[in-house]
């Protein structure tokens, strides 16, 4: 598809509205108004005490599986911990109240800080094992902070626990303390509803998804991890420290592992991915039990149907209650969106490092006694597309793999537009002006195509973005994608294209995030020839604006025709490089790569 083309198809479609055409107050009024409500009904209506300990449960449970929501559901990592953030928050209120007389606010807050600098610390001495190591360490904390709990009697007054919690001046009745729970609850559950939306929250997607592709795009991974533990452990302390106020007594056995799986169970159960599937897990996870009561006069009866129902709902609803009613939702309520343009894509790569955009030197990497890469030399040239080409394990993608900081590199040197990134993560060398594509396509697969691109756009240091707001960096994706031809599709997931136009979003959001040096691995792979020719007319209007290109592909059509330079491996080693025509027909890479016949 030209660019002549697909201006003019821009040019019929419908021109996008603009991403906040009306007040975020009114946007969310009705939010507003139902949780108004539910907070009046707590104040004014009648409840008995048994009622009142049920609500009040529920409602501070609910704000500590929020933080499951943001840790497991946002960013996919694993925290088996939570009731122990919880009972965190408890104490420092429930010791706080009554041993040394500190005002309720002071110590709900303390709490919540306690919590969030415990998942922090946990997070940052843990998440980089990732997996089961990860829930194993979670594990171990949460039972080395019960026995803390329980036999520190000096610190935490031991298995008897403390009692006589302090509430706020204003909310001295049990019915009132509800009240300021649901309104927290509001509160909370709008934050995290609303957090996806976010660039943090963007990340988190992005890091769950595909952690490779999020590096890559500019996400510091580990940075991004510790933040959702964080977050996590701090709506842990905020519900513990309500809980403590709510029932006035809190003991050891309350916060012991057996309840972080409770709070896990009931996060997966409602479905961990929306704050209101939190809530419909927690309601009933304290409900059922409840429910079930007048069974509990024949043994093991009531646990067995509990267990059933439990097992049920995970068997046939994996994500969770409200994951199954927004599925049908949207089976039956499913529009084709809107189409939306925006101004032509721009691309204004840096320029500081002179002639040369990319200098490698001496660069190799070992694998043990392999050498995948050895003492390799590349110079690419600004404004030009160069290729690296070479038979199947010369070390192409290995080579690659260093220059964009998935590899550490054994022994060399990589300037990056006179820049030294040889040291540099993934994150720093795209801050630096580096952009990435994969041979095996790593999209973000639960989100749109344009949140997808906006990811890109987001690169630290775009300056084409700069402090734009979200605005600027929609309308920089638009033009993205506008320019790969699927601007009209913008709002579609990814998991609805085709494996081409899936590798053009991949680029796509490569471009959005305005490089200086552009790395294509292998980007015909998989393409049809009507899709070739497509993608060949990508790269020259691509190279026409600029953009430095280093490709790396089989396709020697593409090759000899896109590529000015060409830079040649084989066995790790560089056997040919200069001009395009002429390393092509060099004796060695004939023998090694095209084949003497």
């Amino acid at each position: 598809m030209t660019a002549k083309t697909q201006d003019a198809k821009a040019q019929d479609l419908p021109a996008a509205a603009p991403v906040h055409s009306t007040p975020l107050l009114l946007r969310h009024l009705p939010y507003f108004i139902v949780a108004a409500i539910a907070v009046f009904a707590a104040a004014t209506m009648s409840f008995d005490g048994y009622v009142l300990n049920i609500l009040m449960q529920a409602t501070t449970f609910a704000v500590a599986v929020f933080g499951l929501t943001v840790v497991l559901g946002l960013c996919g990592q694993i925290n088996l911990a939570q009731a122990a953030f919880f009972g965190l928050g408890a104490y420092v209120v429930g010791l706080g109240t009554t041993d040394y007389q500190i005002n309720f606010w002071i110590c709900l807050i303390g709490g919540s800080l306690v919590a969030l600098l415990a998942g922090a610390l946990l997070g940052m001495s843990t998440l980089k094992l990732g997996g089961h190591y990860l829930a194993m360490v979670t594990i171990s904390f949460q039972q080395i902070l019960t026995l803390v709990m329980i036999n520190a009697i000096w610190l935490t007054h031991g298995p008897d626990g403390i009692s006589k919690i302090g509430r706020p001046a204003l909310f001295q009745s049990q019915q009132s303390f509800l009240a300021l729970c649901v309104a927290v609850l509001a509160l909370v559950g709008y934050l995290v509803w609303h957090l996806p939306d976010t660039r943090i929250g963007r990340a988190m997607r992005a890091v769950r998804d595909n952690e490779l592709a999020a590096g890559v795009a500019g996400i510091d991974i580990f940075r991004t991890k510790v933040l959702a533990f964080a977050l996590s452990a701090l709506l842990g302390g905020l519900g513990g420290g309500l809980f403590a106020g709510g029932f006035s007594y809190v003991s050891p056995d309350q916060f012991s592992f057996a309840e972080s799986i409770v709070f896990l169970t009931m996060a997966l159960l409602g479905g961990v991915g929306s704050p209101i599937g939190a809530v419909i897990g927690t309601g009933l996870l304290i409900l059922i039990p409840e429910w079930l009561r007048f069974l509990k006069s024949i043994p093991g009866l009531y646990l067995a149907i509990y267990g059933l129902f439990v097992i049920l709902i995970v068997r046939f609803m994996p994500d969770g209650i409200w994951g199954f009613v927004q599925d049908m939702l949207t089976r039956w309520c499913t529009k084709r969106p809107a189409a939306m343009t925006s101004p032509a894509l721009q691309l204004v790569p840096a320029k500081t490092g002179g002639d040369m955009v990319l200098e490698v030197t001496g660069l190799s990497k070992h694998f043990g006694g392999l050498k995948a890469v050895d003492k390799v030399d590349i110079a690419v040239r600004r404004g030009g597309v160069h290729a690296l080409i070479g038979p199947n394990g010369s070390g192409k993608t290995t080579t690659l793999n260093m220059l964009s900081g998935l590899y550490k590199v054994t022994s060399g040197k990589i300037m990056l537009d006179g820049t030294d990134v040889t040291d540099m993560p993934p994150h720093q060398r795209t801050a630096a002006g580096l952009g990435r594509t994969f041979q095996n396509i790593r999209l973000f697969r639960s989100m749109t195509a344009l949140e997808n691109v906006v990811i890109g756009a987001e690169r630290p240091g775009n300056t084409l973005t700069g402090n734009g707001g979200q605005d600027a960096l929609t309308e920089r994706a638009l033009s993205a994608l506008t320019f790969v031809g699927l601007g009209p599709r913008a709002n579609e997931l990814v998991s609805s294209f085709s494996y081409g136009h899936q590798r053009l979003i991949e680029i796509a959001r490569a471009l959005a995030g305005n490089p200086t040096l552009l790395l294509l691995d292998e980007p015909a792979a998989g393409l049809n020839s009507t899709e070739k020719l497509e993608l060949h007319d990508l790269l020259k209007r691509i190279a026409a604006q600029g953009l430095t290109i280093l490709i790396i592909d089989h396709d020697m059509t593409l090759v000899r025709e896109a590529a000015q330079h060409i830079t040649v491996l084989n066995f790790g080693k560089r056997i040919a490089d200069g001009e395009s025509l002429a390393v092509l027909q060099h004796p060695d890479v004939i023998s090694a790569y095209l084949g003497t016949e």
